[in-house]
């Protein structure tokens, strides 16, 4: 996952297709991205749940959706390498630098725990993040977000807006950084539970 949006969402719809009964799909970051389009066209996905994460339309990348609001001080933060591409071409992939992960990323989680997701992190490609959706599930999917109020990837401005574009029942948690789910699990948990009930 993480190389490119068309390829992570044909991957994730291929699960989706392996998946009997109703599904709530939930997705953090880029994975909001994924989500809008591999579930495109599948009855089967009852809800999406974007937790701190891009909502694209088709049309939109996630680099621009997160410049389109001043607040995200990511691109100073990152370390880029490069891999193999098909064709003897290469790709770009970025991490954030390890000394810098937990006040941009993190800031809420302890020191300790910060430090092992620094360590663990999974590159995202230019490529993902560049890549323009074609398809927006939201526009035919009840769809909820969790607003993370103090993150500095995709600002809360952007969450905000992109949150009212598609129309979803919204939940704030005004001191959240990035990594919601780590450090506010009982918020992220309780809003997919609503969902769930919600789609019964």
């Amino acid at each position: 996952m993480c190389r490119s949006l068309s390829s992570d969402a044909a991957y994730l719809r291929s699960v989706l297709d392996s998946v009997q009964g109703p599904v709530v799909l939930v997705g953090h970051s880029y994975g909001g991205s994924v989500i809008t389009q591999a579930a495109a066209g599948d009855p089967d996905v009852k809800a999406l749940v974007y937790i701190a994460a891009f909502i694209p339309d088709a049309g939109e990348s996630a680099g621009e959706l997160a410049a389109k609001f001043p607040g995200s001080t990511l691109a100073e933060t990152l370390n880029t390498a490069f891999y193999p591409l098909p064709g003897g071409r290469t790709g770009t992939e970025l991490t954030i630098k390890q000394d810098k992960f937990r006040k941009q990323f993190a800031a809420d989680v302890p020191a300790t725990t910060a430090a092992i997701m620094a360590a663990t992190q999974r590159p995202v490609s230019i490529l993902a993040l560049e890549e323009k959706a074609t398809k927006a599930a939201w526009k035919d999917i009840r769809s909820y977000a969790l607003i993370a109020g103090q993150d500095y990837n995709i600002p809360p401005k952007a969450q905000q807006w992109m949150a009212e574009r598609a129309d979803a029942r919204t939940v704030t948690v005004e001191d959240a950084s990035h990594a919601v789910s780590v450090s506010e699990p009982a918020a992220v948990t309780d809003l997919i539970k609503r969902t769930a009930r919600d789609t019964r």
